[in-house]
């Protein structure tokens, strides 16, 4: 049992696949910070000084400024400027895997149809070798 779990785990698909998973999760974490440090600030001031991050609705009857304050005195919330940030990092991250998927298929060989081995019988349409010079169903001459 072992020995079959050692072929399984060290064939290049699970390998491919490790890497894979580990390179997207570095990759969400890059977009976050990206979406969260780069672009909502500018897209917050944009509209009005909003931090989308302290977006957030109050389910208690308390008042809280920000939601750190609301979190820490453990007020239920509705979060949706966080929402809406992860909503806007699926987005990135959804599009850059489009392009690279669209950027491999558009560099893998492309797989060589095989060579023709029969053609069609013009008379009768039936299929026939190549090199046939007389039908065998219909008699024609080719």
């Amino acid at each position: 049992m072992f020995e079959e779990f050692k072929k399984f785990a060290l064939k290049g698909n699970v390998l491919d696949l490790a890497v894979g998973i580990i390179i997207g999760a570095s990759f969400g974490k890059i977009v976050s910070s990206l979406v969260a440090d780069i672009l909502m600030p500018p897209i917050g001031l944009l509209l009005g000084k909003v931090d989308f991050s302290n977006l957030f609705i109050n389910l208690s009857s308390k008042n809280y400024k920000t939601l750190t304050d609301a979190k820490s005195a453990g007020a239920a919330t509705i979060n949706y400027g966080i929402f809406l940030n992860n909503i806007i990092d699926f987005l990135i991250v959804a599009f850059a895997i489009f392009l690279i998927v669209k950027q491999i298929n558009r560099f893998k060989a492309k797989e060589e149809t095989a060579p023709a081995t029969t053609k069609e019988c013009p008379f009768c349409f039936s299929s026939i070798p190549l090199q046939a010079t007389r039908c065998p169903n219909c008699t024609s001459q080719l």
